[in-house]
């Protein structure tokens, strides 16, 4: 986002002059003074190549003496700015996941405890008896006593090294009133001395040898309309603010020309796409669509009806569909689909759908057939676990045309699986795969239309920012006759009596779930507990009850096998890991058992809850904790007081922030963000995408000459993402 200005300056290596050269925006980040090669390839690793790239190293916050506060005044549950020198440092419990790092922070009007109980060793390390700190988080109480658990925390006492280089101290500045920025730091650009003033030493250093902002990417036009700063003054009130007002404008100006970009992006693909005509028109509805809707045993929600006709609409337009079908656990999106599929096949076509997992694919095609088949469809599994006969005679009727509705996993995408006439292409869980896997699927056919699924219900921020360019259908309705989930927050403590409802439940002719985590850290000793905690139940708590066992480490075979006991009422309880988080469907379980459900995050638990409550029969949720942080009990507690799945992800996205609300593959959609936040920047979300489509509107291709540095720009920053937009 940087100009070009080129002046002499020297490079520096272990700060002595070798030679000149002519610095730009673009000169590599290795010739500025104090980097060399060491820095550089660390630097690298935080995205900082060039002289550009370190000017768009944002500050993460600020520390400003006015709205910080004293110790002695703090009150419970404000979040707030503390400065203070270490007292005392401690490690507390020895046992693994039982200890805890304890800092006690003073300065002139009293002591703040702060608490760790995660990366107790590098804290330990980390944070030493007689630094000045400057911590951020939210104030508890006990007592007298003001506490902070995990707090965000900068150092602000200098090094000997720091000294010696001459690096203003962070305390110095405090006691000046200014407005210091505060930059992101790696535990490895710590390590290298690259803290956050040595950070802001570089970013002085960079903006005496160049202006940055200087070429200008936004219209004049668009910096008026929308009040905007122009870039230069934006760079530098961003690093170096004159006051709370004209950073609060740089950092407006920052957010909104990256999400305009971001949205561009999304507008440029979505009038392509309807731009292009050679997808398969569906022109009409006929006898398989009028038999499914009469098979029905139930009405279909006003809801899920308004999905079907956008879906419909979409359907008969000419151009390639390209939609996310989104709707809370049980609101009936499968059913949705189906009709699509219907569609399809009386116009001709072949429809694929793809799932996550064996399981879950499986279930599908049951479900699938019990309704296809008695109207005379041919309705085939296509998995990798399939025996060689069986998976020839499915390539061979989806080669001919012989199988018109397909479901399986990714084996749907492999080498040699080729349809007769794919029209329509459904991908549920959408977010559980690859871009590249959703594109091989779409790439068994031209152009062919798309619907994605999810049942991870996402914040209309999200929404827009991570699927800009898809049309959007949302189920909120609930079909008649679900019996809301209760849902109890316990201590395992009285895990006992929790057990006994389960008993009771089992006795009442019902079955239940107990379920344990499986986090990627410690995945092997969690599936360790999983597998002994079966054992414990089966022996001791339920020794006269059918229980079955479930996890990720087991054949799809074995996996199905247990499922389909479960499922037939041969097995009155399953114990397993987050394997059966999604699709898996039996309406007589009504006991939903989360152990250790702090370690959860707020859509899986969500996920987990939605497995019961799905026949007439009352069901309960049980989220069982041994301890718990101020954000583990904010999300139990959320999950108590709502079964809104959408409230539940607002409220999950102010927690852990919008970046991996939905997972890793989709938060790498938003890893190009370097100041916007899709959570708390709506707003601004709104003002940019407006902006976007309406200039997409007016000028397709960006051909205006009053546009060609926003064209230049979205060339060289944005289009090379653009081939992969259309794929969700």
């Amino acid at each position: 986002m940087t100009g070009n200005k080129i002046v002499k300056v020297q490079i520096y290596k272990n700060f002595n002059p070798v030679t000149t050269i002519n610095m730009t925006g673009a000169t590599s980040i290795i010739y500025l003074k104090g980097v060399g090669s060491k820095k550089a390839s660390i630097l690298k690793e935080v995205g900082i190549v060039t002289i550009d790239d370190l000017f768009d190293y944002f500050p993460r916050r600020y520390l400003d003496r006015r709205a910080m506060k004293s110790i002695g005044t703090l009150v419970g549950g404000e979040t707030v700015t503390v400065v203070g020198k270490v007292l005392k440092t401690q490690v507390e419990g020895e046992s693994p996941g039982r200890a805890r790092f304890k800092v006690w922070l003073g300065d002139a009007t009293g002591v703040l405890e702060l608490t760790w109980f995660r990366g107790v060793r590098y804290f330990s390390r980390t944070v030493l008896p007689g630094e000045a700190l400057a911590v951020y988080g939210k104030v508890s109480r006990f007592g007298h006593q003001a506490q902070m658990q995990h707090p965000d925390f900068d150092r602000l006492s200098l090094t000997p090294h720091e000294v010696s280089d001459g690096v203003a101290s962070d305390f110095d500045l405090y006691h000046t009133g200014k407005i210091i920025p505060l930059y992101p730091t790696s535990e490895a650009m710590k390590l290298s001395g690259l803290t956050s003033r040595q950070m802001r030493n570089l970013i002085v250093r960079a903006f005496e040898a160049i202006v940055p902002g200087k070429e200008e990417t936004l219209s004049s036009s668009m910096l008026s309309e929308y009040n905007l700063l122009p870039l230069p003054e934006a760079y530098r009130e961003i690093h170096f603010p004159s006051s709370h007002k004209s950073l609060a404008r740089a950092r407006y100006r920052m957010k909104w020309s990256e999400l305009f970009y971001a949205q561009l992006l999304f507008a440029i693909r979505h009038n392509e796409i309807r731009q292009i005509k050679s997808a398969v028109r569906f022109t009409h509805s006929g006898t398989v669509t009028e038999k499914l809707y009469a098979a029905l045993p139930y009405e279909l929600t006003d809801a899920q009806k308004h999905a079907v006709r956008e879906i419909y609409r979409d359907l008969k337009s000419g151009s390639p569909m390209n939609r996310l079908l989104q709707g809370d656990v049980g609101s009936g999106k499968t059913i949705v689909a189906m009709f699509a599929m219907a569609l399809a096949v009386d116009n001709g076509l072949q429809s694929a759908f793809m799932a996550p997992t064996e399981i879950l694919a499986v279930q599908h095609y049951l479900g699938m057939k019990r309704f296809f088949q008695p109207l005379g469809l041919h309705v085939g599994l296509l998995t990798g676990k399939q025996g060689k006969k069986e998976r020839q005679a499915v390539l061979a009727g989806l080669s001919s045309g012989e199988i018109t509705i397909a479901l399986g996993t990714h084996a749907m995408i492999e080498k040699g699986v080729s349809y007769a006439s794919l029209g329509l292409v459904i991908i549920d869980e959408q977010h559980r795969f690859g871009v590249l896997q959703r594109k091989a699927l779409q790439e068994k056919s031209l152009n062919p239309h798309v619907l994605l699924m999810t049942a991870t219900p996402i914040p209309r921020t999200l929404t827009m920012g991570v699927f800009g360019d898809l049309d959007v259908s949302v189920i909120r309705q609930m079909p008649a006759g679900r019996t809301p989930v209760k849902t109890y927050r316990i201590s395992e403590k009285e895990s006992p009596k929790v057990y006994d409802f389960l008993r009771s439940q089992v006795a009442e002719g019902r079955q239940g779930y107990i379920v344990y985590p499986l986090v990627e850290e410690s995945e092997k000793m969690d599936m360790k507990a999983a597998v002994e905690s079966y054992q414990q139940l089966s022996e001791e708590v339920f020794p006269d009850l059918r229980l079955g066992l479930i996890h990720g480490q087991m054949t799809p075979d074995q996996k199905e096998e247990v499922m389909g006991q479960f499922r037939r009422g041969e097995l009155h309880i399953l114990v397993g890991t987050t394997v059966i988080e999604v699709g898996v469907d039996v309406a007589n379980a009504t006991v939903m058992i989360i152990e250790h459900a702090d370690r959860f995050g707020l859509a899986q638990l969500h996920q987990l809850r939605g497995r019961v409550g799905r026949g007439e029969h009352r069901s309960t949720c049980f989220l069982l904790y041994a301890k718990l942080t101020d954000e583990a009990l904010e999300r139990l507690d959320a999950m108590v007081s709502t079964t809104d799945g959408f409230l539940i992800s607002e409220i999950d996205a102010k927690i852990r922030g919008a970046g991996n609300i939905l997972g890793k593959e989709q938060s790498g959609t938003l890893s190009g963000l370097r100041i916007a936040d899709l959570n708390s920047d709506f707003d601004i979300m709104q003002s940019a995408r407006s902006a976007a489509f309406k200039l997409v509107e007016q000028d397709g291709r960006l051909q205006d000459p009053g546009h060609s540095m926003m064209r230049s720009y979205y060339e060289r920053y944005y289009r090379e993402r653009s081939t992969l937009a259309d794929i969700g």
